[in-house]
């Protein structure tokens, strides 16, 4: 069994780890010089459903990356507006950390190979082509590629390219693997019906910031700090990530601690940061034009099922943002294990596994699916940490933080160390 996959975020990673785990020699292609995508941003986990999802992927044997995430985080079951028992992993350690794992599992990494190139005979992937030339023959594949920029989607529905950690003027733009073997994929919308969302926090260097700010960080992960009304500016309705689009995050400047001042704003116009008593010194890590905006995202979502496999071609797979308006990291994960493990089911002429709607997981990459064929839903975005899926998952019950109770529904649901068989 020879898996390809395209695309070393969170969701590559994952899937890589989960095809692994059950036997298929894996190749996982990434553009950059680094695994785990915007993740290496990142840090945010288990805040409100996150926790329900990442214990039941822990309960289904399918939890190892969450738990090298655990064990990288600067700090753990802290609070900030609206969300609750959230850890924030070190952007620092947790690449590497999960690097060296698919590495040790004996997953094959192929840093600065971004495929261009596809061929397809009778609806089967049968190799891709990377920009160096190289040319990568598979039994099935996966596309993780995401769904961030390239710099034209930046220029064309954001304000140009932010110069983010996704670095395409360097590594070259995002290209869809199901995209270029010919498959029709849909766009994100906001709620005004423009295109596309933009990536929703900044990073400032945390040494940029006055010290009583930096110790606030350091000891609680948490710093929130009132903004005069002449200084307010509120970009949430442009946000991808629309489970942090509250009014206190308007109002305040809400700093998390990952290793860099996580600023939870697409973007800050730096003159007007600077004024605020502080930080008057500010820089910007991430993106390091974030007084003018950030990356565009949600171009090129594959239509699939709900075993994430597209639709379209027999042997491609999906997971993350390219299996459709799921925001955030524990979504990229959950849906690239399920990934993973699916590719290699159909590799064994194995029926493909559909996760229980009992379950948040399950019911978020099918409630997900349907909302997307419709006018009002491809303008909204998902996740487990808040907004629509969020209340939906609690107008169910599935939202429980209770982890003998998320085991005993796990199993109810036959699922128990399902991806550990």
């Amino acid at each position: 069994m020879n898996i390809i996959i395209t695309g070393g975020g969170w969701a590559g990673c994952s899937a890589a780890y989960a095809a692994r785990k059950q036997g298929a020699n894996v190749i996982l292609l990434e553009r950059t010089d680094s695994l785990l995508g915007t993740g290496l941003v990142g840090g945010i986990m288990r805040n409100n459903g996150r926790y329900t999802a990442t214990e039941e992927m822990i309960a289904m044997g399918g939890g190892d990356i969450f738990k090298i995430i655990d064990e990288n985080c600067r700090h753990k079951n802290i609070s900030f507006p609206g969300h609750e028992h959230a850890s924030l992993y070190d952007i620092a350690k947790t690449p590497v950390a999960i690097t060296n794992y698919l590495k040790e599992m004996g997953v094959k990494v192929k840093l600065q190979e971004r495929v261009v190139k596809a061929q397809v005979e009778d609806g089967v992937i049968l190799s891709v082509e990377t920009a160096s030339g190289a040319v990568y023959e598979g039994d099935a594949f996966i596309d993780t590629t995401g769904t961030a920029g390239p710099m034209n989607n930046c220029t064309k529905y954001g304000n140009g390219c932010a110069m983010c950690v996704l670095r395409c003027p360097s590594f070259g733009g995002r290209v869809s693997l199901a995209g270029i073997c010919g498959i029709p994929e849909k766009t994100g919308k906001k709620a005004d019906n423009s295109i596309g969302a933009m990536s929703g926090s900044c990073k400032l260097y945390k040494e940029s910031l006055a010290p009583e700010i930096v110790e606030t960080l350091n000891n609680t992960g948490v710093a929130v700090i009132p903004l005069p009304e002449e200084l307010i500016e509120n970009h949430l309705s442009v946000k991808a990530c629309q489970q942090y689009a509250l009014k206190e995050f308007a109002e305040n400047i809400i700093l998390l601690d990952t290793g860099h001042a996580k600023l939870m704003t697409p973007f800050y116009t730096l003159e007007k940061l600077h004024k605020i008593p502080g930080f008057e010194n500010a820089r910007y890590e991430d993106p390091y034009a974030g007084g003018k905006g950030n990356s565009m995202r949600y171009f090129d979502m594959s239509p699939r099922t709900n075993a994430l496999q597209v639709e379209g071609l027999k042997n491609l797979f999906c997971a993350g943002e390219k299996a459709g308006l799921l925001v955030g990291h524990t979504e990229a994960i959950v849906t690239g294990v399920l990934a993973g493990y699916n590719c290699t089911r159909f590799l064994k002429n194995k029926p493909l596994l559909e996760l229980s709607r009992k379950t948040a997981i399950g019911e978020a990459i099918a409630y997900v699916d349907e909302e997307m064929l419709t006018e009002e839903g491809i303008g909204k975005k998902y996740t487990f940490s808040g907004s629509v899926f969020f209340e939906h998952m609690k107008k169910l019950g599935l939202y429980e933080t209770d982890v003998t109770k998320i085991e005993e529904n796990i199993k109810n649901e036959g699922l128990w160390n399902i991806f550990a068989s």
